[in-house]
C-alpha cells in the first residue's frame, strides 16, 4: 500500500510544470529589487575618449573614469552655500565652468534649504560639476543613498515604480536599440515570415535539400556551426539570428535532429563566434580601443582560439545531434518539434524534392535577401531599422509571387492576413523582450552618472582583485564579466562600462590590457547563449517554441563546457605573457 501511494506521489512530481518565462522575470526583478534596500547606490563621472577603430578612422565613445567613483550622498547646502560663495569671487574659475556670475549670485541670496539639484542644473552645476570642484566636502557623508523604486509608479507619476517595469521596458532605447528597436524587429521579421511560410516554399525547399543531401547530412550540423560562428566572429552576429532561425530551426528537424540542435549551431554558435572574435568590430575592436592598446591586435591568438573553441563546441553539438537523431525521445524538446514536424507532413507533396516555379523563386528572393542583409551589415553598418526593411522587402516580395502562382491557393488578402499572425507569434517575445530590459530598469539603469546598483558592484569588484595573483585575477576578470553579461548584454555597452576599470586594474595586478580585452570578450560572449535578458537568445527560443526555463536547463552543461575553454585560454594568455 505504502509502495503505491510512492508511486502515485512520484508521478504527481513529474506532472508538475516549469515556471513561465514571465514569471521567471518577475522572481528576478523581484529579488533585484530588493538588493536595492541594502546596496547602497555609487556614481562615476565620465569623459570622452578617442579611439581608432579597425578602419584606421578615429571615433570617440564616452567612458567612466574608475577614480571618479563614490557613493551617493545629499547635499549639504550650508556647506555648498559657503562654497559657492567662494567660487562666485573666482570669475575665472566662473567662466572655465560656464556658470553665469549674475545668475549665481542673485541665487546666492536665496535661502539654501529651498534649494534642490533641479535648480541647482539651471545654473549649470550639476552633480559632477559640483563633485569635480569641491569633492565630499559639501555632502553629508554621514549616510549613503540608497536608490530603490517605488512599488508603483510612473514617470509622471510618482516616478518609475517596479510594478511598471513592462511597460516601461518596452519603451525604452530607441530604433537602434533595446527594447523598442527589438521589439519593432521582432514584430516586422514576424510578419515577413508568415507570408513566407504561407507560400509553403521553405517547406518545399526544405523537402527538396533533404531529399538531395543523401549521406551529407551529418556533415550539415558542423557546417552550419562554423558558417554562424564566422558570422559572430566577422560582425558580431546576434539579433540577424531571429530571423534566419526561422529557416534553419524546421530544416535542421527535418534532417532528423532537434530544434536543441538547431538553436546551437544558429544562435549559439554565432556566440562562440563573439567570444573568440579576432576582428568584431562592435566587440573586441571596441574593447581594446578604450583599452588604450592597437585595435585588432593580438590575432594571431584569438584566430588559433575561434578555430579551437569552434572546432570544439561543433563537436560538442555533433554528438549531441547525433544521439537525438537515433533515438528522437530524448530530446526534451520532442513535444514541441512535432509542430514542425506536422506543419511539414502537411505539405508533404513537396517530399519529392520537385520544386515549382513559384517555389524557386521565392527561394531565390530569400537568398538575394540574405545576401543584401549581410552585404548591408558588413559593407554599409546596416543595423535594427534597415534589417527590418530589408526582411519586410523579402516578405512583401515572397507574398507577391506567392499570389501570383496561387502557392497554397494564396489570395491577395492572405497576404495582409498572414503578415499579423506572423507578427502575432512574436508578440509574446516582443514582451519578454521589455521585462527583460525592466531588470536593468529596477536596478537604475546602466548610465555611470546615475547612482545606481550596478555602478556600485562594478566598483566593488575592481577593488576586490587588488592584491590577488596576476593569473587568478585574469580568470575572475573572465568571470565577472560573464556575471555583468546578465545585466548589459550589449556588447558595446558593457565595454564602456568594464573596461575603463579593467584596463587600469590589469596594470595594477599585473596582467597585460590584452588579457582584459579577452576576458571581457570571452565573458560577453558565452553568456549571451543562455542569459534570460538577452532578446536576441529570447527570440530565437520563441521562434522554437521552447520555454527559457527548459533551454536553460539543457544548454547550463554546455556553459560549464565554455566556461572550462575560456578559463583554459584566460590560464593560457597569462603563462604566455599575451600582451
Amino acid at each position: 500500500m505504502n509502495k503505491n501511494n510512492g508511486s502515485q506521489g512520484k508521478r504527481d512530481l513529474t506532472k508538475i510544470k516549469t515556471p513561465h518565462t514571465y514569471i521567471i522575470i518577475f522572481f528576478v526583478v523581484f529579488v533585484l529589487w530588493m538588493m536595492t534596500f541594502v546596496v547602497p547606490a555609487g556614481l562615476y563621472s565620465t569623459h570622452d575618449i578617442e579611439y581608432k577603430k579597425a578602419d584606421g578612422q578615429t571615433d570617440t565613445r564616452t567612458v567612466l573614469m574608475p577614480e571618479t567613483f563614490r557613493y551617493k550622498y545629499d547635499l549639504d547646502m550650508d556647506k555648498l552655500q559657503v562654497n559657492l560663495k567662494s567660487l562666485s569671487s573666482d570669475e575665472a574659475k566662473m567662466d572655465e565652468l560656464g556658470i553665469d556670475g549674475d545668475k549665481l549670485s542673485s541665487f546666492l541670496e536665496t535661502d539654501p534649504k529651498t534649494w534642490d539639484q533641479e535648480k541647482l542644473d539651471s545654473l549649470g552645476l550639476t552633480d559632477d560639476v559640483i563633485y569635480k570642484q569641491f569633492n565630499e566636502s559639501v555632502y553629508d557623508t554621514s549616510h549613503k543613498v540608497y536608490k530603490h523604486a517605488k512599488l508603483w509608479g510612473t514617470d509622471d507619476t510618482g516616478g518609475f515604480g517596479v510594478l511598471n517595469y513592462v511597460f516601461e521596458g518596452l519603451v525604452t532605447g530607441d530604433k537602434y536599440g533595446a527594447a523598442v528597436g527589438i521589439v519593432a524587429l521582432l514584430l516586422v521579421v514576424g510578419g515577413a515570415f508568415g507570408v513566407i511560410m504561407k507560400t509553403g516554399a521553405i517547406d518545399a525547399g526544405i523537402h527538396a535539400a533533404v531529399a538531395h543531401m543523401g549521406g551529407f547530412q551529418e556533415m550539415a550540423i558542423p557546417i552550419l556551426f562554423f558558417i554562424f560562428s564566422l558570422g559572430g566572429a566577422v560582425f558580431g552576429m546576434s539579433e540577424e539570428c531571429i530571423p534566419l532561425a526561422m529557416i534553419m530551426i524546421p530544416f535542421v528537424i527535418a534532417l532528423g535532429y532537434d530544434s536543441i540542435t538547431a538553436i546551437c549551431v544558429t544562435f549559439v554558435a554565432s556566440q562562440v563566434g563573439n567570444a573568440s572574435s579576432w576582428m568584431n568590430p562592435f566587440g573586441i575592436a571596441i574593447a581594446q580601443g578604450i583599452a588604450g592598446i592597437p585595435v585588432l591586435s593580438g590575432a594571431k591568438f584569438r584566430l588559433i582560439m575561434w578555430v579551437v573553441i569552434t572546432g570544439a563546441s561543433a563537436a560538442y553539438v555533433y554528438f549531441y545531434a547525433k544521439k537525438i537523431k537515433q533515438n528522437p525521445e530524448k530530446s526534451v524538446t520532442h513535444e514541441e518539434d512535432k509542430h514542425f514536424i506536422e506543419s511539414m507532413e502537411a505539405n508533404d507533396s513537396d517530399a519529392s524534392g520537385k520544386l515549382s516555379i513559384g517555389h524557386v523563386l521565392i527561394l531565390l528572393t530569400m537568398l538575394l535577401g540574405v545576401i543584401w542583409i549581410i552585404w548591408g551589415v558588413v559593407a554599409r553598418q546596416y543595423y535594427i531599422p534597415e534589417i527590418a526593411s530589408q526582411f519586410f522587402v523579402m516578405g512583401l516580395v515572397s507574398g507577391i509571387i506567392g499570389a501570383i502562382f496561387k502557392l497554397n491557393d494564396m489570395t491577395w488578402n492572405d497576404i495582409a492576413e498572414s503578415f499579423g499572425k506572423g507578427a502575432a507569434d512574436l508578440a509574446p517575445t516582443a514582451i519578454v523582450v521589455g521585462m527583460a530590459k525592466g531588470i536593468l530598469l529596477v536596478l537604475g539603469g546602466s548610465d555611470p552618472t546615475t547612482p545606481t546598483v550596478l555602478n556600485t558592484v562594478l566598483h566593488g569588484f575592481g577593488q576586490a582583485l587588488k592584491g590577488l595573483p596576476s593569473m587568478v585575477t585574469g580568470v575572475f576578470m573572465y568571470y565577472f564579466q560573464s556575471i555583468f553579461d546578465f545585466f548589459v548584454t550589449s556588447n558595446s555597452g558593457q565595454a564602456a562600462l568594464t573596461m575603463p576599470i579593467m584596463a587600469p586594474l590589469a596594470d595594477i595586478v599585473g596582467v597585460s590590457r590584452q588579457i582584459a580585452c579577452l576576458a571581457y570578450q570571452l565573458g560577453s560572449g558565452f553568456i549571451d547563449a543562455i542569459s534570460p535578458t538577452s532578446a536576441s537568445l529570447i527570440g530565437v527560443l520563441a521562434v522554437a517554441r521552447i520555454d527559457w526555463l527548459k533551454w536553460a536547463k539543457w544548454h547550463v552543461k554546455m556553459q560549464g563546457f565554455f566556461l572550462i575553454m575560456g578559463t583554459a585560454f584566460i590560464i593560457i594568455a597569462t603563462m604566455i605573457g599575451f600582451a
